[in-house]
């Protein structure tokens, strides 16, 4: 555990570099529609970033271009489970097994999200998780790495305070500890950080882990409902389920006959009280830090760009709250008519 999503991202990147599973300069391939702290750890860490483009039903990477756009250099996948859903594994680990690449999962939205029966976050040789307020379940701030491959761990676990050996065990893989537990106390090995959660940010976690199927259970829930009122409205699509999402949000995304009218609809939902989210950071590459970035594109993101121009996403919630879709989808029925009757 560490004391956010996006440290649980540098933790799991910087252990990968140290470990010598990946080398700077080497390349990672990441879809060009995430958070941003996906891909700032990339960089960081001396590691190259080639941006794709992403499926405009599914929101994650595309993976009819995937084997296109690896080339000498790729040495990894950074695969996005966006909102919820879960990515085309077999696709995904059939091209890693293909061209000896590792996998890793930003899983941060996707807590209890299933792919063939197995949780996302556990498909690559790392996932992490943010348990940040509008999560899955809330720690205040909080998130988690897994991985069933020892050596990381403990690179992980070093990393995660300071760099230092305190917290490795005597039956180490990665170093040998000096039997002078005073020795050990303040001895460092790895340039790290303190990413350390509080342990009152772990006594909350533990009880939400608790209640965690009921969450999920309850999140799908609200977005079956959701789906249903939104398929009655023409002139939007939501993001099409792979698997078996964990409903992060609610993305709404107008059809290409209706694109250029989401400011309207936006201004008319926050006059309303209901408050709405880009897709995550849209396309990032329209975001001025990309000048400080060491990045490639592949091809085009044609579709990173439409959702960016037309698609929003409403959160979800933990419990059952059809009051509060219905509110939402009224609203948006209303705005809707009016944009129709403008298009007569």
């Amino acid at each position: 555990m560490v004391n956010s999503g996006s440290s649980a991202n540098l933790v799991l990147i910087s252990a990968l570099l140290y470990s010598g599973k990946l080398n700077k300069g080497d390349e990672v391939i990441v879809p060009a529609v995430s958070w941003s702290t996906t891909y700032f750890p990339i960089t960081q860490n001396g590691l190259k970033i080639k941006f794709l483009d992403i499926d405009k039903d599914t929101l994650n990477i595309d993976t009819s271009q995937l084997e296109n756009a690896i080339s000498n250099d790729t040495k990894a996948i950074f695969a996005v489970n966006l909102l919820g859903n879960p990515n085309n594994f077999d696709i995904l680990l059939r091209t890693c097994k293909k061209y000896n690449l590792l996998l890793l999962e930003d899983n941060c939205e996707a807590l209890g999200a299933k792919y063939n029966n197995k949780y996302t976050g556990t498909f690559g040789v790392g996932g992490t998780f943010s348990f940040f307020y509008s999560h899955h379940i809330c720690t205040m701030e909080g998130g988690t790495v897994l991985t069933d491959d020892k050596t990381l761990y403990e690179y992980m676990l070093s990393l995660r305070a300071h760099g230092w050996t305190r917290n490795l065990s005597k039956d180490s893989v990665i170093y040998q500890k000096n039997p002078d537990e005073f020795y050990e106390l303040f001895n460092f090995i790895l340039p790290g950080y303190n990413l350390r959660p509080l342990e009152i940010e772990a006594a909350i976690g533990i009880e939400q882990l608790k209640k965690v199927d009921k969450i999920i259970e309850n999140r799908r829930k609200n977005a079956e409902y959701f789906k249903e009122r939104l398929v009655d409205m023409r002139i939007y699509n939501t993001q099409t389920e792979v698997g078996e999402s964990s409903w992060f949000g609610f993305p709404i995304i107008l059809k290409e006959k209706y694109q250029g009218y989401k400011d309207l609809i936006i201004y008319f939902l926050k006059e309303r009280g209901i408050e709405v989210r880009p897709i995550v950071a849209g396309n990032f590459l329209r975001n001025p830090v990309k000048k400080y970035i060491d990045y490639q594109l592949f091809g085009d993101l044609k579709n990173s760009d439409y959702i960016h121009d037309n698609g929003f996403f409403v959160g979800n919630h933990s419990i059952v709250d059809y009051d509060g879709i219905n509110y939402l989808m009224d609203n948006l029925e209303e705005i809707t008519k009016q944009i129709i009757y403008s298009k007569m």
